[in-house]
């Protein structure tokens, strides 16, 4: 088993101040595990198998749990979603504490969902390797509700909704106008718990059933957003080795998973990211009524995924992915045949090696110089192809792990849950134009208050800093890498 550091995702002989972002961000990610734990029995479960999964598949490999980063041991990431524009720029402010930031856009108005959001999540490489986890944040967009009395209706009662307690919006405060040395291990604990109210599960809706009705009437993201006083998380996602092994064994146990496996078909070089789920639980709520009473009924929303990632694209290779895509979704609108397997049959065209994904700058990479060949113990020109130094040992390479979503996976994963499509979600239909997305965009920023960052963008520069620092090992002015 790993030391309660490794648990923790806090590299040996590290001692973090108690707001270090990292660490405030790992322990919010185990107490909001706990949380969830307790919430949803089954996604317990789902963890189970997880590990009984990959123990499984390390065995085979002739290693333990214990030979995995300790960042593999940590949830990857969690989903909200949020009804106005105060509480995303609110929910905002409180990630930047941990360490968060806004990466990717990601319109889920394509999949008929009035909301769009982006990724919070570590950006630098240091902190990504302590503790990955972000967490999906989608918003509320009511000039996408057609309906102008279901509009009005939302916006009135979200206006009276206290996502933020007092103490918390203090700490917020604080954090930001404080050094962290001048901030107590108090505050922080403060910190955890305060924020952790902001994504528990209510079983009393904040609105009458006929209120709630309406609402779930025009689309149930609005109800689900509007009819509870907190952005219930609606899901969590450990990371595992063996994705089909968990689908398989979720299906064994009983377990409601939804019908395919999201993104691309299993490759020996795994790409980007791959998800499955059980669908969306059915749980007993109390919807305020007259006479000091509640009036029962049920609500649709939380479940547990779980994903298996792969390395990151460059735009090349992410272009080669739209184009695979789209040529397997128009194949399976004209064929009556299984679309995972058109799906598989069609990325046979996507390169399964990784020298020739490196070669085709397909893939991003990580490239280090080999620890024996420090400046002095190599003799080059000035400027070398990356291809020499690594066919002679001098430098080593790894693929990048992708670590953010794919634009339908969103979409598609909450489609699946809430009883949709069963062809492998909306995740396989076509991306909207790009001046659209830009628009929606800039929207989503200026609500913010902050810039969006290019995922694409920070990966590229993962991997020239990677470069960079080789050529200052090796003494070279300049490694090429392309042809």
């Amino acid at each position: 088993m790993p030391s309660a550091i490794q648990q923790h995702g806090i590299a040996p002989h590290e001692e973090p101040t108690p707001w270090d972002p990292d660490h405030l961000r790992t322990r919010f990610v185990r107490a909001l595990s706990d949380m969830y734990r307790t919430e949803v029995p089954l996604y317990g479960r789902l963890v189970d198998i997880v590990h009984q999964v990959d123990t499984t598949t390390l065995q085979s490999r002739g290693q333990n749990l214990s030979d995995l980063p300790s960042r593999f041991q940590l949830e990857r990431h969690g989903a909200i979603r949020l009804g106005t524009q105060q509480e995303m720029r609110t929910i905002s402010r409180l990630f930047a504490i941990m360490g968060m930031f806004p990466v990717g856009y990601y319109d889920l108005k394509m999949a008929g969902f009035p909301l769009h959001g982006t990724a919070f999540r570590p950006r630098t490489e240091e902190s990504l390797r302590k503790n990955p986890f972000r967490v999906f944040t989608t918003v509320l967009r009511p000039d996408l509700v057609s309906s102008p009395a279901v509009r009005e209706m939302a916006t009135c009662i979200l206006s009276s909704r206290q996502l933020f307690s007092p103490r918390l919006i203090e700490l917020i405060n604080q954090a930001e106008t404080l050094d962290s040395a001048n901030l107590i291990t108090q505050d922080a604990d403060t910190l955890i718990t305060e924020s952790l109210k902001i994504f528990k599960w209510h079983s009393r809706s904040s609105v009458p059933l006929e209120t709630y009705l309406t609402l779930k009437k025009e689309h149930p993201m609005v109800a689900d957003i509007v009819c509870f006083p907190s952005a219930h998380i609606n899901h969590l996602t450990p990371r595992t080795l063996d994705i089909d092994a968990v689908q398989a064994e979720m299906i064994a146990q009983g377990l409601p998973a939804k019908e395919s496996i999201e993104g691309p078909p299993a490759r020996k070089c795994e790409i980007l990211l791959r998800q499955t789920s059980f669908k969306a639980l059915e749980e007993r709520v109390s919807f305020a009524g007259g006479a000091d009473h509640g009036v029962d009924g049920t609500h649709t929303a939380r479940f547990g995924e779980v994903e298996q990632r792969g390395a990151a694209v460059t735009r090349k290779g992410r272009e080669l992915y739209d184009v695979l895509l789209a040529k397997a979704v128009r194949r399976s609108e004209k064929e009556d045949k299984d679309s995972d397997a058109v799906l598989k049959e069609i990325f046979a065209e996507y390169p399964d090696d990784w020298e020739v994904l490196r070669k085709e700058r397909l893939v991003y990479f990580r490239y280090r110089v080999a620890e024996d060949k420090v400046a002095g113990g190599c003799k080059f020109e000035e400027s070398v192809h990356m291809d020499r130094l690594l066919k002679e040992g001098v430098v080593t390479c790894e693929p990048i792990t992708y670590e953010d979503f794919l634009p339908f996976s969103a979409a598609g994963i909450f489609t699946s849950n809430l009883g949709g499509e069963k062809d492998g979600g909306t995740e396989r239909k076509l991306q909207k134009t790009e001046e659209e997305s830009k628009r929606s965009r800039v929207r989503l920023e200026e609500l913010l208050g902050r810039t969006i960052t290019s995922e694409i963008d920070l990966y590229d520069e993962l991997q020239s800093d990677s470069v960079k620092e080789c050529e200052t090992l090796l003494g070279l002015s300049q490694i090429v890498l392309g042809a």
